[in-house]
């Protein structure tokens, strides 16, 4: 049903944009500049230029707090949340439809209200598979729409709403709602959705035996699909014609059905794929710095166990010419501690840069585990478990007895699919993939605030600004860190996040209101704390000052050279 989400968001926005006025630059802007600027957001998003949509509606956001608009800030939720939801990040488009919708209800706007809460409805049913919430709010955006008048969002939400019962086999529920699409979508519907409404009667026909019917409207949904440029609606096709053919014994067509359901899937997976980053050359380089530091330690023990037999011979010698050369002997003594006390602390300053050197190594290693995990979830386990519940769906279909063991089997799986995916998103950022470390950070800010504790997000950098991917992630995960302790440890209530490049540094300032702590007392512990960090940055030949005092508070400045993309 994407292309439904599609067609709803560009109608949503064309009836409450029309005629508005240009935007224009000024330090204040108006209620209609800003709302121009919503526009102009949602323009670029339907141009597939996500990132640049997501920096002008997170101004335009900015401003509509400025200015105190509840119709405004719901509106730049909205797009925020659209582009979440363009670019398959559901979770964060739900976060941000939620917030939208608690400032539509305090409009009178019906149509902004009505396209909120469909946009949810559509999660729910889509995305979670949690079908009687998201019935719950397809049928508070129809009622939005009956007091908006609004006769063509009624077409379509009522076909989200047949889609949704059918999905769940509730044909009955879904039937008046397909009786009243196809009475009035030639009048209100448009051209793209007719893949859809052909396909859900032909499930329907399909479900009363109906075979003749259910076949008729199954091939005019796929020759709507393939004259149009929309393939996940076609996918769908292929596959519920596929069960239909099973059913009916048919299994020659029914396999070429699944096979094209099969390949349109691929290439829509293989669409939204990221590009993966080649991770074997780190890996060689790592095992190398290992050999490395294994060849100084071994080299400079050797140094020290010379050193120690020197020492025996020399204390031999002295033995013997000590009653004629007492003097000497003295002399040579002095002269031996303070030799022997440069080499020990020589060696000292080489352990520690060993220590150093392993921290580091320790930390690379975690890193390039988690983008090897995060990719190997995502592009094998993730699809396993997606084909995995294909072949049930198929085996479920092709069965005449509906087996209550198939079913749980499914469920399970897409729970493990969708726990996966999350999990792929924790290990490595998308959106630090995508966007880059400046709106990583920014989004990280917001999504910590909370009631108990509010992080302020300062930059005067243009969030489009990108570094080596190496650096992006190495500064994320170090200042995620950072911002974890204020909220487990600090019990402060303002914490803000000051990001500025200088010199070809990026300048960090981090500081809050909570606890403090003895800077004299930070212990090494397991994990990536404070004095893994530092061994990070000193690594990078950087710079980290910390400054606390008890129940007065924290301050931790970093200097971190940069590096920049090749």
């Amino acid at each position: 049903m994407k292309v439904i989400r599609t067609f709803l968001l560009l109608l949503f926005f064309i009836f409450n944009f029309l005629g508005q006025p240009s935007y224009s630059q000024n330090s204040q802007p108006t209620k209609e500049e800003t709302l121009e600027l919503v526009k102009e957001a949602t323009r670029l998003m339907h141009l597939d230029k996500n990132e640049e949509s997501l920096i002008l509606a997170r101004k335009a956001l900015q401003y509509s707090i400025n200015i105190n608009s509840n119709q405004l800030i719901a509106n730049s939720y909205n797009t925020i949340a659209a582009n979440f939801d363009e670019i398959a990040e559901f979770e964060k488009a739900f976060f941000y439809y939620k917030k939208g919708l608690l400032y539509a209800e305090k409009t009178d706007n019906n149509k902004l209200k009505n396209w909120i809460n469909n946009n949810i409805g559509n999660i729910y049913c889509f995305d979670k598979k949690e079908y009687a919430t998201g019935i719950e709010y397809y049928k508070k955006s129809l009622a939005y729409s009956a007091l908006a008048k609004d006769t063509t969002q009624m077409v379509f939400t009522k076909l989200n709403i047949t889609w949704a019962y059918f999905d769940n086999h509730q044909f009955d529920n879904g039937l008046p709602y397909l009786n009243y699409i196809n009475k009035y979508h030639s009048k209100f519907g448009n051209k793209s959705t007719q893949v859809a409404i052909n396909m859900l009667n032909a499930m329907y026909q399909a479900h009363n035996k109906n075979n003749e019917a259910a076949i008729r409207y199954f091939k005019n949904a796929i020759d709507y699909g393939r004259n149009g440029d929309e393939k996940s609606d076609l996918s769908f096709t292929h596959l519920e014609y596929s069960k239909f053919l099973f059913d009916n014994k048919n299994f020659e067509q029914a396999y070429k059905n699944l096979n094209t359901y099969n390949k349109l899937t691929t290439e829509l997976n293989d669409e939204e794929k990221l590009k993966k980053t080649n991770l074997a050359g780190i890996n060689l380089q790592m095992d190398e710095y290992k050999r490395e530091i294994d060849n100084i330690e071994n080299k400079f023990k050797s140094q020290e166990q010379l050193m120690i037999e020197n020492q025996s011979r020399n204390k031999r010698i002295s033995v013997i010419i000590i009653s004629a050369l007492i003097i000497i002997i003295i002399l040579f003594y002095f002269f031996f501690q303070n030799s022997k006390l440069k080499q020990k602390n020589k060696i000292k300053n080489i352990q520690s840069k060993i220590q150093l050197n392993i921290i580091n190594a320790n930390i690379n290693g975690q890193e390039f585990e988690r983008k090897k995990i995060a990719s190997f979830l995502h592009d094998n386990i993730s699809a396993l478990l997606s084909s995995a519940d294909m072949h049930l769906s198929v085996l479920n279909a092709k069965s005449p007895i509906k087996s209550e063991e198939l079913i749980k089997t499914k469920s399970i799986l897409r729970d493990a699919h969708d726990k996966i995916r999350d999990l792929s998103h924790e290990l490595l950022p998308s959106l630090l993939a995508r966007f880059g470390l400046y709106f990583a950070l920014h989004d990280l800010c917001e999504k910590n605030s909370n009631s108990s504790i509010h992080f302020e997000y300062n930059s005067s950098e243009d969030c489009k600004k990108r570094y080596h991917e190496d650096f992006e992630l190495k500064m994320y995960f170090i200042i995620t860190e950072l911002l974890n302790n204020i909220i487990k440890h600090s019990n402060a209530t303002q914490a803000s996040l000051t990001l500025n490049e200088n010199d070809g540094a990026l300048h960090i300032d981090i500081t809050d209101d909570g606890y403090g702590f003895d800077t004299k007392k930070i212990n090494i512990i397991e994990g990536f704390g404070i004095n893994q960090i530092r061994a990070r940055i000193k690594n990078m030949e950087g710079k980290i000052n910390i400054k606390s005092v008890l129940n007065s508070g924290t301050t931790i400045s970093i200097i971190a050279p940069i590096t920049y993309k090749k």
